[in-house]
């Protein structure tokens, strides 16, 4: 990606937070940190980052877009604690976006080009919601949009340097 490219998909999702109404989407990746062991210093900040989005969630500072997908991501989780507990959290979801024709078909496309099966649903859901960002603690998916493959029109960034972005 050419530096002017770059440079103006940084500017668009960058700063979100002091522009004014902030659409974000979480995946299940982040949610699930919340009940990861926290022993692990990068576990640890990540959780409490998750927290402090929720806390600007909470104070209507943003606005967070779930969908059909995460809900179904979320019902796969063996531990039937960690399920609830992530369940409960989905419930303070401003939006879901219900998957239809359109989101299933670019997750198709995204899913050949190399991301899993639920990160492209995520990331179709979030293109689809018009989210400014999609928040998510797996270094992997990150990577994979930050070299633009498959042409995300959402950024894909950890919650802890979105964070440090906004100055909270």
């Amino acid at each position: 990606m050419s530096a002017d490219l770059r440079a103006e998909w940084l500017r668009k999702s960058c700063g979100e937070l002091h522009r004014g109404h902030v659409k974000i989407y979480l995946d299940a990746c982040c949610l699930n940190r919340l009940t990861d062991d926290q022993d692990q210093q990068r576990i640890a900040e990540e959780a409490e980052a998750v927290e402090q989005i929720l806390r600007l969630l909470r104070a209507n500072t943003i606005e967070w877009l779930s969908s059909t997908a995460l809900e179904a991501e979320t019902s796969n989780n063996p531990d039937p604690e960690r399920r609830r507990e992530v369940q409960v959290l989905l419930l303070l979801a401003t939006n879901t976006i219900p998957l239809d024709g359109p989101i299933v078909e670019r997750a198709k496309g995204l899913e050949a080009v190399g991301y899993g099966a639920f990160d492209a649903l995520h990331l179709s859901s979030a293109e689809a919601g018009e989210a400014n960002v999609l928040l998510t603690t797996d270094d992997r998916f990150i990577k994979r949009a930050m070299r633009r493959v498959g042409s995300p029109r959402v950024r894909v960034v950890n919650p802890v340097e979105w964070l440090r972005e906004q100055g909270v």
